[in-house]
């Protein structure tokens, strides 16, 4: 094996190890671009020369931040609008009605980055003031990345950002113009909080989630850790609660906590033999065709 070639398995296995996410050899391509500002402030050119100052027990910070620089941030407003729409049309209503007794909903969004899809879901709340009006929302964003969690605090996007899928008019009622950029207003932060979080840790309070949204998170990982993330997922459900995958995501033939929903792609319920699977561990080497294909496009 090449130098090169050891030193991009090096920062591969470093990405693995703080994360969980594995970068595949058809995607080891992306590294150089990826490191490339890491690159210009080191003074350095290649993976070789990085490696090497990685192999220095001082330099911590370095490996914080050549990961920061791997993970993909992608991500904008309402993205898949079908599937906000099979949120606002079904999903939602129905919690209203499970729900009316608390009038409480919680709902996680695992691997927000830097937290559009939660502004995203506050915005359908604020859009219907008489209907949510005396329930308590509360809407977790959730992401491995310290720079995307920091980011959706503050709630401050660049121009690009903020015409990437809403309106003229939700941009004017939701964000006002800074000299930093558009600020989302309180009307919608009200209803959000913000933390750091592995999706393979230990759920995030309340931990019993009307809805989970963990959409295209699960691309970047085996298939063993795959199934250690919906274990996760399961136990941080509510037993009628909703999840909510990504486009080239699937529970199928990836785990038994999951089964598909009567409505809408990409929404899952626990299945009815979920509990008897909770009590073994998965054993599935499947990986999907849906998620091998959107892997190889990551």
């Amino acid at each position: 094996m090449a130098l090169s070639d050891a030193s991009h398995r090096i920062v591969a296995d470093l990405l693995q190890s703080r994360t969980g996410q594995e970068l595949t050899e058809s995607r080891l391509w992306r590294l150089p671009s990826a490191l490339s500002a890491i690159f210009r402030e080191r003074g350095i050119s290649n993976v070789d020369q990085l490696v090497c100052l990685l192999a220095n027990p001082g330099e911590q910070q370095l490996a914080s931040e050549v990961v920061e620089a791997l993970l993909n941030n992608e991500t904008y407003f309402f993205r898949d609008h079908a599937y906000f729409a099979t949120l606002a049309h079904q999903v939602l209503p129905e919690l209203a009605r499970e729900r009316a007794a608390t009038r409480r909903l919680s709902i996680w969004s695992a691997g927000c980055s830097t937290g559009q899809e939660v502004l995203s879901l506050a915005m359908m709340f604020a859009e219907q003031p008489a209907r949510w009006a005396g329930w308590q929302i509360d809407i977790l964003g959730s992401d491995i990345s310290s720079k995307a969690i920091a980011t959706a605090r503050a709630g401050l996007y660049t121009q690009f950002e903020i015409q990437r899928g809403i309106s003229v008019a939700q941009m004017l009622n939701f964000f006002s113009e800074t000299s930093g950029g558009w600020q989302a207003n309180d009307r919608i932060r009200s209803l959000t909080r913000f933390q750091q979080h592995n999706v393979l840790d230990a759920a995030p309070s309340p931990a019993r989630f009307d809805l989970v949204m963990c959409r295209n998170v699960l691309l970047y990982f085996d298939v063993a850790t795959r199934q250690r993330v919906f274990d996760r997922l399961f136990g941080a459900l509510a037993p009628d609660g909703w999840l909510m995958l990504g486009a080239g995501e699937t529970v199928v033939g990836q785990t038994e906590r999951f089964e598909p929903a009567a409505c809408g792609s990409a929404l899952y319920r626990r299945s009815g033999n979920a509990e008897a699977s909770a009590a073994r561990p998965s054993a599935t080497g499947h990986t999907s065709p849906q998620m091998e294909r959107a892997h190889k496009r990551a």
